[in-house]
């Protein structure tokens, strides 16, 4: 007896057909588009998978077995949730449309075999140039893209192992003004609470904290004993803001390396019953104004409209140099990062 399967309230991909099926993604893609080197078989299988799914080629792939190509840009992005991320596609979609092009946005949720899946599909769609905020662990799939071809662009993270161009802030210097204003106010305990340690972002902002406390004086290893890394969101954030605060010698100031992770150190001060430490965080958010939150600041939109640029130039059948457009930041205070050791900013 077999069970009823639940309606798919959103429309069926290739990926889903292709699982479905058991084939990787490029045979499921061949079998539908009647390519030759196709088992009977297994285009049998894959058709009943796209029946079953009512999967439904789209009009972008009648016209490619027309030959004509398509006008889709790809953009694989982090979490849209995060706003970064949602300015970022927002400056991208924005100079696209001014040319008459059209975006294609998926997330990875910072999963290098999500990241590897969504370039294989949107390779499969043949879109004609790719925008990326690599997990900087799927460095292979987006190599083949380059291959077939098509033009890859690395925005926020660099571009790792691969000769591509990429739009990118300046992390260090933007870490290093931070930590040197709450230097400036008095404080030697600052610490630093960070993403994950994977990423180029990660370890240049770190660089930036380390070299400005090395210029005011605290010891490397000093300063480590204040640095909590490898946190994502906002949850992990708290609990690491919680353990700094819970130290014989906490802190006097933190600078946190990214919007979310500064979300979560703000939690933490509210359950906390220790004095606020000053606080200047890496990127702007929604409310940072009216919360008094220090920041370092840069523009996503700016940023995805000149990686949209570069997509564009290399179309015109550019050759990447592995150029790294790096854009500036810069230091907006608003109170949180101006107060004296031992004065809670919020009062």
């Amino acid at each position: 007896m077999t069970t009823e399967q639940p309606p798919r309230t959103t429309p069926a991909t290739l990926v889903d057909v292709a699982e479905r099926a058991g084939v990787s993604l490029k045979t499921a893609s061949r079998a539908i588009n009647g390519e030759p080197h196709v088992a009977e078989a297994t285009r049998e299988r894959v058709a009943k998978a796209a029946s079953d799914l009512g999967f439904q080629l789209n009009s972008m792939a009648s016209l490619l077995k027309r030959g004509i190509r398509s006008n889709f840009i790809g953009l694989v992005t982090g979490d849209l949730a995060n706003p970064f991320y949602s300015s970022l596609a927002k400056g991208v979609e924005r100079e696209l449309r001014s040319q008459g092009l059209q975006l294609v946005v998926s997330s990875t949720d910072e999963s290098a075999e999500r990241e590897r899946r969504l370039v294989e599909e949107m390779v499969a769609r043949q879109v004609r140039a790719l925008i990326v905020v690599s997990t900087l662990e799927a460095s292979e799939v987006l190599q083949g893209a380059q291959d077939r071809g098509i033009p890859v662009v690395f925005v926020d993270r660099p571009a790792d192992t691969l000769v591509a161009d990429s739009v990118v802030l300046d992390n260090r210097e933007g870490a290093r003004m931070a930590t040197q204003h709450l230097l400036d106010a008095g404080h030697r305990r600052v610490g630093f609470v960070g993403d994950f340690s994977r990423l180029p972002t990660h370890r240049q902002r770190l660089d930036g904290y380390l070299e400005a406390m090395a210029q005011a004086g605290v010891d490397g290893d000093e300063a480590r004993l204040l640095v909590r890394e490898d946190l994502h969101d906002a949850a992990g954030a708290r609990g690491a803001v919680l353990d700094l605060l819970s130290l014989p010698l906490p802190p006097t100031a933190l600078f946190t390396s990214n919007n979310r992770v500064t979300i979560g150190a703000l939690t933490a001060f509210r359950a906390s019953e220790a004095v606020a430490p000053a606080l200047v965080g890496f990127d702007d958010f929604d409310l940072a104004d009216v919360l008094g939150v220090s920041v370092i600041t840069h523009d996503p939109v700016d940023m995805g409209s000149q990686a949209a640029k570069l997509a564009l130039e290399a179309l015109t059948a550019r050759a990447p140099r592995g150029d790294a457009l790096v854009l500036p930041v810069r230091l907006i205070e608003r109170g949180s990062g101006e107060a004296a050791p031992g004065v809670d900013w919020r009062r």
